[in-house]
């Protein structure tokens, strides 16, 4: 029996959840794409960040284009307090569990955003405690909330 089953999602349109109890460290998922040189992901204009993209870095040289229906992994939201995490082998790409997840929950990964000028165009609708408003990987959120906190500074 797989341990995922696509449902609607709390987070945006549709998702992952845990068709059962998964247990922390186990292997959910293999993220599917065709393997594309880094300089055609550069490149091709499938790829120019104004529409979803389903794109990972494997290593200097190579990215996973995951943008094909045969990649269920693609549908995984976002989230600032996520129960996966994406790690890579080879030219392969995993979804494990970092931490127990319930049967029925959501599967969720931190996309690992950079902190730049655009961040702003890539809300966040996860809803944790944590998160900033915006998809910014984990060791960029403190930039976000200081952000925040001088713009209410200057409002009062």
């Amino acid at each position: 029996m797989k341990l995922y089953k696509i449902k609607k999602s709390n987070i945006d349109n549709r998702g992952l959840c845990a068709n059962q109890d998964i247990k922390k460290g186990t292997r959910i998922i293999e993220y599917k794409g065709k393997i594309i040189t880094r300089k055609k992901a550069e490149e091709d204009p499938k790829f120019d960040n104004d529409k979803a993209i389903y794109l990972f870095n494997i290593n200097k040289r190579y990215d996973l284009d995951g943008d094909f229906k045969f990649n269920t992994a693609r549908l995984i939201n976002h989230s600032c307090d996520p129960n996966c995490e994406v790690t890579g082998t080879g030219l392969k790409v995993w979804v494990y569990a970092i931490r127990d997840i319930k049967k029925n929950e959501e599967l969720s990964y931190d996309y690992g955003f950079s902190f730049d000028k655009d961040y702003r165009d890539y809300p966040c609708r996860c809803g944790a405690r944590n998160c900033v408003g915006f998809i910014v990987r984990e060791g960029s959120r403190w930039r976000i909330k200081k952000n925040n906190l001088k713009r209410k500074k200057i409002n009062i």
